[in-house]
């Protein structure tokens, strides 16, 4: 039935496999139904609009509302987003000490006014102090060292337990990145609580947590989920949005976009990503309005400036020389890289995901979370670049080599000039501290995702695609400088001049292991495009982007938000999923064989006591109207919430009507006899053109019409004569049934 997105869901089976019972959870919204409701009203308005100036008034405020709604969007994203930054740099940052001047202070604001803020030369800025140094006077020594190291997962296991305990006991909803749960909300489903306020704050506090615990997860897919929050909530106050689900969607994609503007400061990608990741339905008035939602975001985030002065974004990317058409080479080579580890990551972690159910882990979150943020916090701490948050991490890879401040990663010895490049003494120990990350990035991360806690993909992905591209980068730079004479042009590779740039690498790799994981192409481009600033940057970007979604494809079909659906069993009718075999509607419509006759009302000769007891009986949303049990011949279609509000203003209103009165759903009432009660006529509420399709109607034309014009059921027909109903619930259980003849289709080719 048709409901809002803000009341209580039943949680889902322990095995959420896709199943006949599991689709009773969720409803489905009629599209069609809603945007006819949606003309009606507004034909209401502009006909009121002739009659007074006040009604004119009340129709202009009516067309500037939904502007008005993505205003206020745009503000409470963009400052809950800023909110979430703060807090988590200063979490994270907390872990490994405190500020002297203020403990509220981060480590980037706390040693502002110190030449030295790199990570690496924390014991230079006076007004930062260690936990050692805190506690034993001095940060030197093993003894020290050891404090640190207890410290850091003292904190990191506190965070963590804090979260995890949080979703199991407050919010079950926040756990996850809630990026699949949206697509099918946006697909017409409806997720009873998934964006109620509750959820909202709830998300928004143990996303902090979990990603300052040093956990191997993301904010950027949660902010998502919190930008969606943030439009529910704010849809209620707007009776245009709080009555109409078909409308309320269209803000929820336009929210969807507002959740990657903020995450990456890039509101044209985060559109894109809304258009081709995330929504079911975008229309040209959707585009617009997610547009100036979007813009509006990133400038409030912007305007508070989380980052710092200076820093536009969460990651400082500058470059000091242009790419060359030699260099497709290797970049194509990171597309096929990040293409291997999307298909690896969604194949190894479902498989996880699927042992987990079956050990005491998965009946013991909090266990399972502490378990994995002891792991991660053991080992990540003794090396420097896994002891860094993802962001911190990415800002560093992405960083050009002549304005990093730790000269280990450009490939030649701090003090060296540019044009004399040979490896430094620590080089071979930085490569091989980062090899070593990300091993430990590749494994912690498939363990992580599914776990308990608020976890985004985006930046996990994105970490391991950009230590793979710095190791390239400076395996590259090192081979320029060595044997420019191998290049194809000596003039853009010689001796003096230098010609390439480690942080470039990193930024396509992270491009290709991200669009191996999710899928994106234009969205994602477009969006390392607003990180980084260069449009000359673009081929590299796409060359890597198409290349890693070409070969995650080659060995798994869908990207990770499909498979978990598929895994979670949500109803969700894949836009791309195409039917090859030749099944036919009276294949898939109901009844069946074994199914009882069909729910049906007749047009004449049905008391109110028997519909009444019709309605009680059964659950469904609806009901067809024939001319009479015999024939079966197609009247129309009434709704139950139509029907029992039908009856009861009947039962107050109109004198007489009792159990035994007649219900008629047509025009010409038959002549009633002397005493009896009086007739109930319901021929208005009565919609006299149901969809219907043929009992011979190919599936594959019956899913592309449920797909385009968002039917929420249709009826099958044979000559006239009613045979059966075909909700969207079945489409989806026919797809999921086809799907799983074979274990591994669901994710092969």
């Amino acid at each position: 039935m048709n409901g809002g997105g803000a009341g209580k869901l039943a949680d889902p089976k322990e095995d959420p496999l896709p199943g006949v019972d599991t689709y009773k959870n969720f409803n489905t919204i009629d599209w069609v139904r809603e945007k006819s409701k949606g003309r009606d009203r507004l034909r209401e308005i502009h006909s009121k609009s002739k009659e007074s100036l006040w009604a004119l008034l009340l129709s202009i405020s009516d067309a500037f509302s939904g502007w008005l709604l993505m205003l206020l969007v745009g503000l409470m994203a963009g400052a809950v987003a800023a909110a979430i930054d703060i807090t988590t740099h200063w979490l994270t940052d907390m872990k490994d000490g405190v500020c002297l001047v203020g403990f509220w202070f981060n480590h980037e604001h706390c040693c502002s006014t110190s030449n030295q803020t790199t990570f690496l030369e924390w014991d230079r800025c006076p007004q930062w102090q260690s936990w050692a140094q805190l506690i034993t006077g001095t940060s030197q020594g093993g003894f020290a060292y050891m404090v640190d190291y207890l410290m850091y997962m003292f904190w990191a296991l506190l965070f963590a337990f804090l979260a995890v305990a949080l979703v199991g006991a407050f919010g079950s909803h926040a756990s996850g990145s809630g990026i699949p749960e949206i697509k099918t909300i946006l697909s017409g489903f409806i997720f009873r609580g998934f964006l109620g306020k509750w959820t909202l704050v709830i998300k928004t506090v143990t996303m902090v947590l979990a990603v300052s615990s040093g956990l191997a997860v993301g904010k950027e897919g949660p902010l998502v989920h919190v930008a969606c929050c943030c439009a529910n909530v704010l849809c209620h106050h707007f009776t245009k949005f709080r009555q109409n689900e078909a409308k309320r969607r269209e803000v929820l994609s336009a929210a969807a976009a507002v959740g990657v503007s903020v995450a990456f400061e890039a509101p044209i990608g985060g559109v894109l990503f809304s258009l081709e990741e995330v929504s079911y339905y975008f229309s040209l008035k959707t585009l617009c309005r997610s547009f100036f939602a979007a813009l509006v975001a990133a400038y409030t985030l912007h305007s508070i400036n989380p980052f710092g002065s200076g820093r536009h974004g969460p990651f400082d990317v500058n470059f000091h020389a242009d790419w060359h058409p030699v260099e497709l080479a290797p970049f194509i080579l990171l597309g096929i890289f990040g293409g291997l580890w999307g298909a690896l990551f969604i194949k190894a972690n479902i498989a996880w995901c699927h042992t987990r159910k079956s050990t005491r882990l998965g009946r013991c979150p909090v266990t399972e979370v502490l378990l994995v943020m002891a792991l991660t916090a053991l080992l990540a701490f003794p090396n420097i670049y896994t002891r860094m948050s993802g962001e911190e991490l990415l800002s560093k890879l992405f960083d050009d080599c002549s304005l990093f401040n730790s000269s280990l990663l450009c490939g030649y010895q701090q003090g060296n000039s540019a044009a004399s490049r040979p490896a430094g003494e620590g080089l071979r120990t930085a490569l091989w501290q980062l090899a070593l990350a990300l091993l430990f990035k590749m494994i912690i991360t498939i363990i992580t995702f599914g776990i308990k806690v608020p976890s985004g993909v985006f930046i996990p992905s994105m970490v391991v695609g950009a230590i793979a591209g710095r190791l390239l980068g400076v395996g590259m730079k090192q081979l320029a400088y060595h044997h420019h004479d191998w290049m194809l042009s000596r003039d853009w590779c010689s001796p003096r001049r230098d010609c390439i740039t480690p942080a470039l690498y990193a930024v396509v790799g992270a491009a290709a292991c991200l669009g191996g994981v999710t899928r994106m192409t234009v969205s994602l481009v477009v969006i390392m495009f607003e990180v980084t600033g260069r449009r000359e940057h673009i081929m590299p970007l796409l060359a890597a982007t198409m290349t890693s979604k070409w070969v995650a494809g080659a060995f798994v079909r869908v990207g990770f938000d499909e498979a978990l659906i598929r895994l979670k069993g949500y109803p969700f009718l894949e836009p791309k999923d195409e039917i090859e075999h030749r099944s036919l509607a009276k294949d898939v419509m109901r009844p069946r064989k074994s199914d009882p006759a069909l729910a049906v009302l007749t047009q004449d000769g049905m008391t109110l006591g028997q519909v009444e007891a019709l309605v009680k009986s059964t659950c469904f949303s609806g009901f067809p109207v024939v001319v009479s049990q015999q024939s079966k011949r197609l009247v129309g279609f009434v709704l139950r919430r139509d029907l029992l509000v039908a009856i009861d203003d009947a039962r107050r209103r109109q004198k007489g009507v009792v159990s035994a009165s007649q219900v008629l759903f047509r025009q010409h009432a038959p002549t009633q006899p002397p005493k009896a009660p009086p007739h109930l006529r319901l021929r208005d509420i009565l919609d006299l053109s149901p969809f219907t399709i043929s009992d011979r109607m190919p599936m594959g034309i019956t899913v592309d019409i449920f797909r385009k014009l968002g039917l929420r059921q249709c009826l099958v027909t044979h000559n006239g004569r009613l045979l059966g109903i075909i909700t969207k619930k079945d489409i989806v259980k026919h797809m999921a049934q086809i799907a799983n003849r074979d274990p591994d289709s669901v994710f092969l080719n």
